[in-house]
């Protein structure tokens, strides 16, 4: 038999809840095509949780849950250059990370994103997909689909056109833009 929660950990919980899927898209969009943005969702919901009796209730859950992601996605990028990958500089992360966090909208541009995926040719959604989630560099992706290098970017630069024009559509519409 389980424990009954208290009240404030039971606010804490349904905070952290709601706060899932944009805490998601802000640790992905820090990490863009990077696999280990799942573990750094992963890692940052249990810091989330080690420091919630430092979370003060009535504030701001969202803009602090942010501020652990942050921090902790800083932390993945510090072991990364350990390992001798692909960095941001420190400077970068930080603009990229206002200009994420003064966003509200990330939950309505995932949706648009969604929609406006759906709206491509089968095999267009095809090879947007397959190429960010490749860890490949272009070239090597280009042989793996056997195309030309120029030939794929040229076709990439169109979709992802096509894809913010379809976005600024909806989300015009939507009164979000």
């Amino acid at each position: 038999m389980s424990e009954p929660t208290s009240q404030p950990e039971a606010q804490f919980v349904a905070e952290l809840t709601a706060c899932q899927l944009p805490l998601t898209l802000y640790i992905r969009s820090l990490l863009p095509g990077d696999s280990g943005a799942g573990d750094v969702a992963q890692q940052t919901n249990a810091k989330i949780w080690e420091k919630r009796d430092e979370f003060e209730p009535g504030t701001n859950f969202k803009a602090w849950a942010f501020a652990i992601a942050r921090y902790e996605v800083l932390n993945y990028r510090k072991q990364q250059a350990r390992d001798a990958r692909f960095v941001f500089s420190q400077e970068l992360e930080q603009t990229i990370a206002s200009e994420i966090e003064d966003t509200d909208d990330l939950e309505e541009r995932q949706e648009a994103l969604r929609l406006c995926l759906q709206e491509l040719r089968p095999r267009d959604r095809e090879l947007l997909v397959s190429r960010y989630a490749s860890s490949a560099t272009l070239a090597e992706y280009a042989e793996v689909v056997g195309r030309s290098v120029g030939g794929l970017k040229v076709t990439l630069h169109r979709l992802r056109t096509a894809l913010l024009e379809c976005m600024k559509r909806r989300l015009s519409k939507w009164g979000t833009a």
